[in-house]
């Protein structure tokens, strides 16, 4: 089919005039960037007490043996660590953190032929790790330069071989969670029981329908975007509209899964044996974080079935910090997805609760101690 000048026409085109557009090189926006204002400017302050302590002199250090310490790998904004920290300096265990947005100045030197690092100018034995946040898009430099590009790589590297390094025990290891995407998880959750969405992954969202009803549309990756180092952009599900996405190819994949009609949500923590679950009613699905007032938080207890099965996930995923992500229709669970950073304090301070923070700060604390002793027993035999 053709114009009156003898063009090809939109219509022409087996996908439609979005397809069309896109094939003269006009592309459309992504669907998940279309009307999103969800910016956060993520601080680069540190917050640490430890950290600001120990770097001001405030600490009388004793000589001896390298300090056993539990090693973060987050970003200074993570302020679920900077609590962790001060809970673990009360019981007078030394935890260090190395955060991607405060690194490009950093004493470090870590040997490949023992368990040590030298941090600053302190000498330490990390006997627990826990990788969160650091996001390699978070080191303030421009990856489009020479040396931005160097400066990222080097630190993958480096980061990714200190949270798997056999070394010392990790929290959530990445050798496991690091390839526990969304399509896996969904598929492990249907093993062990759970009903899960029907899902689809699409460049074409307009002709996919999974279940056949209405569906929404999900990043396949993380929520958010770090263009910039510091600068985060939301990218949220939001409703599929097949008026305006039919014929129209999306330049990346997506997730198009099946909308369930919720009574409510819930946000179910599990740290090591224990499971804390929080009832989570909002309007809509980006509500968390574009108007986080209007959503209620509470505890809740749940069905022990539901948190036998989760139990089991975490071990089959070897995480020992998890949270849960699931919907209630017609009182059964459907999963949704599972957080391995699974920050728990904005859930608390909803619900006016500090039982997450306490249940980690004394995991961590008991874990630390355990393996502190067995060290100390192996150098002994030694």
């Amino acid at each position: 089919m053709s114009d009156a000048e003898g063009r090809p026409s939109d219509l022409a085109h087996p996908f439609g005039p979005a397809a069309a557009s896109s094939a003269r090189g006009v592309r459309p926006t992504p669907l998940l960037l279309q009307g999103q204002d969800y910016f956060f400017r993520s601080p680069d302050t540190a917050l640490d007490f430890q950290d600001r302590m120990y770097r001001a002199d405030l600490v009388a250090e004793t000589p001896g043996d390298p300090a056993p310490c539990v090693l973060v790998l987050a970003r200074a904004a993570d302020m679920e660590m900077n609590e962790l920290s001060l809970a673990l300096a009360e019981h007078d265990i030394r935890m260090v953190r190395i955060d991607a947005d405060r690194c490009l100045d950093l004493g470090l030197t870590v040997y490949t032929d023992a368990p040590l690092l030298e941090f600053q100018r302190w000498l330490l034995r990390p006997v627990l790790v826990w990788r969160r946040h650091f996001d390699i898009t978070a080191l303030p430099v421009d990856p489009t330069t020479v040396h931005g590009a160097y400066v990222r790589e080097q630190w993958q590297a480096v980061a990714n071989w200190l949270a798997c390094r056999s070394d010392w025990e990790q929290v959530n290891p990445v050798r496991s969670s690091a390839h526990l995407d969304r399509l896996t998880q969904l598929h492990d959750a249907t093993a062990f029981g759970l009903r899960v969405p029907r899902t689809a992954v699409t460049t074409m969202p307009g002709r996919a329908r999974p279940g056949g009803g209405r569906c929404i549309v999900k990043t396949a990756g993380h929520h958010l975007l770090e263009p910039e180092p510091g600068a985060l952009r939301g990218l949220f599900p939001r409703p599929l509209d097949i008026r305006r996405t039919d014929g129209v190819l999306e330049p990346a994949p997506v997730l198009v899964q099946q909308y369930l009609d919720a009574e409510h949500e819930l946000r179910v923590f599990v740290v090591d044996d224990r499971v804390i679950p929080f009832r989570v009613e909002k309007l809509d699905p980006a509500q968390l974080w574009v108007d986080p007032e209007a959503v209620a938080v509470r505890r809740v207890d749940v069905d022990p079935d539901l948190a036998s099965k989760l139990l089991a996930l975490c071990r089959h995923w070897r995480l020992q910090v998890a949270a849960f992500d699931l919907l209630v229709i017609d009182g059964e669970p459907v999963f949704l997805e599972v957080n391995v950073n699974c920050d728990w304090r904005w859930f608390e301070h909803r619900a006016e609760s500090t039982e997450v923070s306490d249940e980690v700060h004394g995991w961590v604390r008991r874990r630390f101690e355990q393996l502190a002793e067995v060290a100390g027993a192996r150098r002994e035999r030694w």
